[in-house]
């Protein structure tokens, strides 16, 4: 009985911290790949804006601003690295987005146009699925996160490694309604 004990005990801790660590892999994977998600969806995303900007620009001129500052906030999110950085600049192209469609509701010959429609519509279902995407990240880090913060699992997290992963989310100021300012001239 003496010699079993021993030998299960021998063999759970051997086993045990593989049994760990594998798990922080898998998981870990995962994230990687609910990145890659993601960056499929930006990308989405960053191809459908230049279409966009191109149907409504030959309607809109006195909005020439605000498709300047669409087209200079896709430059700075194609740019951008890491999750951080990234984050920031999509947020910063979701509310000149918005700011555009609230433009476009202006003027009636674009509501009414059919490739502006499509275009608003792929973007508004590229939009959503950058939310889910985004949203099972979070999920994933946060995780991926807390695992490296429990006992024992932190102990072989700390032996090997491992390190947080960043949230992908929303600045403060950035959760609020876009606003703007549809004035001629402006």
């Amino acid at each position: 009985m003496g010699v079993f004990l021993i030998g299960f005990i021998a063999v759970a801790i051997v086993v045990w911290p593989i049994l760990i660590y594998n798990r922080l892999v898998r998981l870990r994977s995962g994230i990687l790949s609910a990145w890659s998600q993601i960056d499929v969806q930006l990308k989405r995303r960053h191809d459908l804006i230049p279409n966009l900007v191109s149907a409504v620009k030959g309607y809109m001129d006195f909005e020439r601003e605000t498709l300047e500052r669409v087209t200079a906030a896709r430059a700075r999110a194609v740019a951008a690295h890491g999750v951080r950085e990234k984050g920031l600049a999509e947020n910063i192209l979701s509310d000149m987005l918005g700011r555009l469609f609230l433009v476009v509701e202006n003027y009636p010959e674009l509501r009414s146009s059919e490739n502006v429609l499509r275009l608003q519509e792929e973007l508004t279902t590229t939009e959503n699925r950058i939310a889910f995407a985004r949203q099972f990240y979070n999920d994933l880090v946060a995780s991926f996160n807390a695992r490296l913060d429990i006992f024992p699992d932190t102990l072989v997290a700390a032996a090997f490694s491992f390190s947080p992963y960043e949230y992908f989310s929303a600045d403060v100021p950035d959760r609020s309604v876009p606003r703007a300012d549809i004035s001629p001239g402006k």
